[in-house]
């Protein structure tokens, strides 16, 4: 009331302002909206009104019941602007349209009609392990196959070079099977392809760099007529095999060409990342096919599944482009010759440091097997272009100066037989590393190789060289995504259910992790293993059945494969050692009349004769309680001492050598 009386006042003192009469545009604006909505302007403000309580009783539950009569003048604009209670219902309208909007924008799947489709999901590889991809697509008549990659062994494993996935289920279903599709050309996605096309014969479907790394290797194992089986792809291009309808979508990776695939089917579509980062500034300048991606996720994507690598790692994963950078610096301070060693397949790695050699002036020597053939082939593809009088073999590096010399070279992994770890023992033919070299191991450790990396920067540090490996935080970068590039890929496609894969168990289950965080339900996300068969439909997930699944171990020497059984024998030869005993047997008294023991693993040299009595004994008593009947048969005598030997050793040393008995009856 207090603000009541001062207007009044106002309006009355002698020195206040006339009033123009004249309405003004805001008053006849007014009228016109009374006139249309059939109102009555009510000029009285008195509150004992019926109206009015009325209109004050809905102003106080709009305004939480405040009695200000500044809000009662906001309110009586709202009535002017078409009534509160319109407003109001308009707003709630609006919230629930953009609720629906958002509904129907992050889970498309749900408005649409119901497939009755099926499709079925088995990994044979790649799960519970770093390598060896292989993923089967199956529906009830026909099938794909996702990669044929291997993966390496880990120390116990003597004498493997590389591991390649059990094909037994492939056998189970080869008659439905109708292609090979490659993502991209690392050895965890084709390592083993020319294995499994000694066996079989399907169509294969990749990007050229892909074909023609897979053609290399297909040269070195007697494949040249498998080439007849190559279909070179164009992404962006729809693929119809059988019930798939397959299309490669272009996604960055630390190897040229790689592709995520669309693979639709009638159950609905399934996004498969493959190997992948989110690079906004690539070296070939083509980022990764964002718009496509969203494109499916705004159809209604079923399935993803999504590289889980770096799934520990949050942020985002540097562009290649930053490793430029330090190679600048590095080459710059370099006084004698630069020798960068990388993956070989790291074509985009190779192209930076090749880069930099000709900035500074440095002819260039490529030495290593792989690297000479993955490079060459990238650029006779026309991926990356080099004048050819750069290079320099590497019997010629000797005729420039070090500081006029690049060597580019495989070993990274500090793999015995690559050409830098042969560098750094003086077993190279051409090239030994000296003071002043330069080295830069432009590669991560992988996993369970950590220790050879190790033992080979020994190697270099004591050459005199100075060694760039760790240093500098951007020599290397990652090529796979990291939390931020995960949810980017998880919101773009809004995918109903989700497997993560690529990894072991703890990356899986972080990236498992993330997906919820992204909205996608708990229920809809399965943490598979290798041989898990899992069955999606419109309205679920579920496992299904476990199929057979294994490691094939490979000589990459000869390019052969290794039973079972030989590496077990390797490995119990490694742990216990093996025994040989050489026996004469008088065949009518049983007698011990000469005995001979060798040891290798097992005894000191210095304990050899003490062990030799020992086995003598036992050999001794072993024969005064012997059949006669077991004299007879040579293998069963030979068996039983064995035994007896085998029991005798475990009590004594706790252990279980290989036992060689050779007997002679007398």
């Amino acid at each position: 009331m207090e603000n009541n009386n001062q207007n009044a006042n106002v309006e009355n003192s002698t020195n206040a302002p006339k009033i123009n009469k004249k309405p003004n545009r805001f008053q006849n604006r007014r009228k016109n909206l009374q006139k249309e909505s059939g109102k009555v302007e009510q000029k009285s403000t008195t509150h004992n009104s019926p109206a009015s309580q009325t209109n004050s009783q809905n102003h106080h539950n709009h305004q939480n019941r405040s009695k200000n009569k500044n809000r009662k003048k906001r309110s009586n604009v709202t009535k002017t602007l078409g009534g509160s209670e319109q407003w109001q219902k308009d707003i709630k309208e609006s919230i629930h349209a953009n609720k629906l909007m958002h509904e129907k924008r992050l889970k498309p799947l749900k408005f649409l009609p119901a497939s009755k489709g099926r499709v079925r999901v088995t990994p044979l590889g790649g799960l519970g392990e770093i390598g060896g991809n292989i993923t089967v697509f199956e529906t009830a008549t026909s099938a794909i196959i996702v990669d044929v990659g291997m993966s390496f062994p880990d120390e116990s494993m003597l004498g493997v070079d590389i591991l390649i996935p059990d094909f037994d289920y492939i056998r189970k279903i080869k008659d439905k099977i109708k292609a090979v599709i490659i993502t991209h050309a690392h050895e965890d996605h084709i390592g083993a392809m020319p294995y499994f096309y000694k066996e079989f014969n399907y169509p294969i479907y990749a990007t050229p760099l892909c074909l023609g790394m897979i053609s290399n290797k297909f040269d070195e194992h007697g494949l040249k007529a498998k080439r007849s089986l190559f279909r070179p792809v164009e992404k962006r291009k729809i693929y119809q095999i059988a019930d798939f309808e397959v299309e490669f979508i272009h996604i960055t990776h630390s190897i040229i060409d790689a592709s995520a695939l669309a693979i639709t089917t009638d159950a609905g579509t399934i996004i498969h990342t493959g190997d992948f980062k989110i690079d906004h500034t690539p070296i070939d300048g083509y980022p990764s096919d964002l718009c496509r991606l969203a494109y499916y996720g705004d159809k209604g994507v079923l399935l993803l599944m999504s590289d889980s690598t770096n799934s520990h790692r949050d942020g985002v994963t540097k562009s290649e482009k930053t490793v430029g950078k330090t190679f600048d610096m590095i080459f710059e301070k370099a006084k004698g010759r630069v020798i960068m060693s990388t993956f070989s397949s790291n074509i985009h790695r190779v192209a930076q440091a090749i880069e930099r050699g000709m900035k500074f002036g440095r002819k260039v020597a490529v030495i290593g097997r792989s690297m000479e053939r993955n490079l060459f082939t990238a650029m006779e593809l026309g991926y990356v272009e080099f004048p050819r009088d750069i290079f320099i073999d590497a019997d010629e590096v000797s005729k420039y100066p070090d500081n006029q010399v690049l060597i580019v070279t495989t070993g990274s992994q500090g793999e015995t037989m690559s050409a830098l770890y042969r560098m750094a023992t003086d077993e190279h033919k051409y090239i030994k590393i000296k003071p002043g070299d330069q080295v830069i191991i432009s590669a991560k450790a992988i996993p369970g190789n950590e220790a050879s990396v190790s033992t080979i920067l020994n190697y270099l540090i004591k050459s005199g060289a100075d060694v760039a490996y760790q240093d500098f935080s951007e020599i290397h970068v990652s090529g796979h995504a990291s939390q931020e590039e995960q949810k980017l890929m998880l919101n773009l496609t809004k995918p109903k259910f989700f497997l993560p894969v690529h990894g072991e168990y703890n990356h899986i289950h972080k990236h498992a992790k993330t997906a919820i965080d992204c909205g996608v339900d708990e229920r809809n996300i399965y943490l598979m293993s290798d041989g898990d068969q899992v069955e999606i439909t419109h309205n679920y997930m579920k496992r299904v059945k476990t199929v057979k699944t294994g490691k094939v171990y490979v000589d990459n020497q000869i390019n052969k494969q290794i039973g079972d059984d030989i590496i077990k024998h390797r490995q119990n030869l490694a742990d216990a050692g093996v025994v040989m005993i050489i026996a004469q047997i008088g065949a009518n008294d049983k007698s011990l009349l000469k005995t001979r023991v060798v040891t290798y693993g097992l005894v000191e040299s210095k304990d050899q004769k003490e062990f030799t009595k020992d086995m003598e004994a036992v050999l001794i008593q072993f024969l005064s309680n012997l059949k006669d009947d077991i004299l007879k048969d040579q293998r069963a005598l030979e068996v039983q001492i064995r035994q007896a030997i085998r029991k005798h050793i475990f009590r004594k040393l706790k252990k279980y050598p290989t036992i060689v008995p050779v007997i002679y009856l007398m």
